[in-house]
C-alpha cells in the first residue's frame, strides 16, 4: 500500500473519532449542569484543558463562557480540533483516497461534514437544541465506524483505519480521566461528597463507560473507575484494551503474529506499552501519582503515533 494511502486513512478514523469524543464531553457536560447543586460554578473551562487547547482558545476568546467554549470546541475553524474541523480534514482524508474505501463509506462522511457545516453557516446554532445536536454527531460517528466494518475489506486499509481509531480513542480515555483528577475536582476535601461523585459519574458517562461500570463494580470510588478505564481487558474504551488492540493491528500490517518478537519501532513502542499496562496494578499506579501517570500514558502513546508515522508514512530516501 503507498504510504499516502495508508496515512490517509489512519487520520481519517482518527479525527472522526475525535469528533466523537468532543461531542460526547460537551453532551454529558450539559447533563452535569442540569444535575448540579445550585449555585455550581459551571465546568467549561475543564473541557479545553482536556483537549490541550488551552493556549489558542484564550488567544481567540479570551476567557471562558458557555457560548465561548461550545464554539470554540465544535465550530470554529481556526481550532484545528473542533468538531467542524475534524470532519472536515476527516473528509478531505477521505476524497484524496476514494478509491481505496467503499461508496458508502465516502458519502457517509460527506454527509456528515455538511451537516454540521450546514448549521454552523446557518448561524443558529446557539439556539438549537444542543444536546440533540451532540447526540446527532456520536450517532453519526457511530455510523461511519459501522459502515467502514461492514463495507471495507479486512486488509491493510483496514487495519491502518483500527490502528489510528484505537490510538486516538486511548489517548482521549486518558485525558478524560485525567481532566477529573486533576482539574475537575475543586479541592481534595470535595473527594467522597456529593459533587464529587457527581462529577466521577460524568466521567463514566464521557466515556460512555456508566453502565459497563455498574455491571462490574458495585461501588463508585475513584480507585476502581480508574482501574476500569485504565486496564479493564474487555471494554472498548479501557486504555489497555485499546493499545492492545492497537497492538494486534500494526503486527497485523507488519506480517508479525507473535507478541514474542517485533519487526520494526511501531511494533515496538505499542508492544513496549501494552506490556506495560498488562502487568501494572491500579495500586501502583495510584502510589506513583495517577496524574503523572496518565501524562506519561499520552506522551508513550504520541511515541507510538511517531512510531508509525516514521515506519509507515515518512518518505524513504535510497
Amino acid at each position: 500500500m503507498l504510504s499516502r494511502v495508508a496515512n490517509s486513512i489512519y487520520w481519517m478514523t482518527r479525527y472522526v473519532e475525535r469528533a466523537e469524543n468532543y461531542a460526547r464531553l460537551m453532551h454529558v457536560n450539559f447533563n452535569v449542569m442540569l444535575d448540579a447543586l445550585p449555585g455550581l460554578k459551571q465546568q467549561w473551562e475543564p473541557l479545553v484543558d482536556t483537549t490541550g487547547d488551552r493556549e489558542i482558545f484564550l488567544n481567540l476568546y479570551g476567557h471562558f463562557s458557555r457560548d465561548n467554549v461550545i464554539k470554540f470546541m465544535t465550530f470554529d475553524v481556526r481550532n484545528r480540533n473542533s468538531i467542524l474541523s475534524c470532519l472536515e480534514t476527516a473528509r478531505e482524508n477521505a476524497r484524496s483516497i476514494r478509491e481505496n474505501i467503499s461508496t458508502e463509506l465516502w458519502e457517509h462522511i460527506n454527509e456528515f461534514y455538511l451537516f454540521v457545516k450546514g448549521i454552523f453557516q446557518s448561524n443558529q446554532w446557539p439556539f438549537i437544541d444542543l444536546i440533540s445536536f451532540f447526540n446527532a454527531v456520536r450517532k453519526n460517528s457511530h455510523m461511519f465506524f459501522g459502515i467502514m466494518e461492514g463495507t471495507l475489506s479486512h486488509s491493510e486499509s483496514w487495519h491502518f483505519a483500527r490502528t489510528g481509531l484505537f490510538l486516538e480513542r486511548s489517548d482521549k480515555t486518558a485525558r478524560i480521566l485525567d481532566m477529573k483528577y486533576y482539574i475537575l475536582l475543586p479541592s481534595v476535601q470535595e473527594v467522597g461528597m456529593s459533587l464529587d461523585l457527581l462529577q466521577w459519574n460524568a466521567i463514566l458517562k464521557s466515556a460512555s463507560a456508566h453502565e459497563m461500570f455498574y455491571k462490574k463494580y458495585r461501588q463508585l470510588t475513584p480507585l476502581n473507575i480508574a482501574d476500569f478505564l485504565i486496564l479493564d481487558r474487555e471494554f472498548p474504551r479501557a486504555i489497555y484494551y485499546c493499545v492492545r488492540q492497537a497492538r494486534e493491528h500494526v503486527g497485523r500490517i507488519s506480517g508479525s503474529h507473535t507478541w514474542d518478537r517485533y519487526t520494526n519501532d511501531a511494533e515496538k513502542k505499542i508492544g513496549t506499552l501494552c506490556s506495560e499496562l498488562e502487568y501494572r496494578s491500579i495500586q501502583e499506579i495510584f502510589s506513583a501519582g495517577l496524574h503523572e501517570y496518565l501524562d506519561h500514558i499520552q506522551r508513550e502513546l504520541n511515541l507510538c503515533d511517531d512510531a508509525i508515522y516514521e515506519t509507515f508514512f515518512a518518505a524513504k530516501e535510497y
